[in-house]
């Protein structure tokens, strides 16, 4: 089974295919909803992605999501897991 980024990329393919074709927002948004069910993007993300599509050259067009600045959401590296089971074994009223 694809995970949710794969799936997204691919949603993202087909309303860039579909925006080539002259295809509206809300057609696109229809004929996604039919295939993908209650795995398709919004009709919000859709007309964002068909404006975005739209303005640039489909040969330029980068579908994944550009690295943002900022926190991480997550650390899940072994050096982290090892620091934070020290913390804990040291004082169990260490909240994490």
């Amino acid at each position: 089974m694809a995970t949710s980024n794969d799936l997204l990329i691919k949603q993202r393919s087909a309303i860039e295919f579909l925006a080539a074709e002259g295809c509206s927002a809300a057609n696109i948004n229809a004929r996604m909803k039919r295939v993908y069910g209650e795995m398709c993007i919004s009709d919000c993300a859709v007309r964002k992605w068909v404006r975005i599509f739209k303005g640039e050259d489909p040969r330029e067009t980068i579908l994944r999501d550009r690295k943002r600045s900022g926190r991480l959401l997550s650390a899940l590296d072994t050096a982290h897991r090892e620091k934070v089971d020290c913390m804990t074994r040291a004082n169990r009223r260490v909240k994490q």
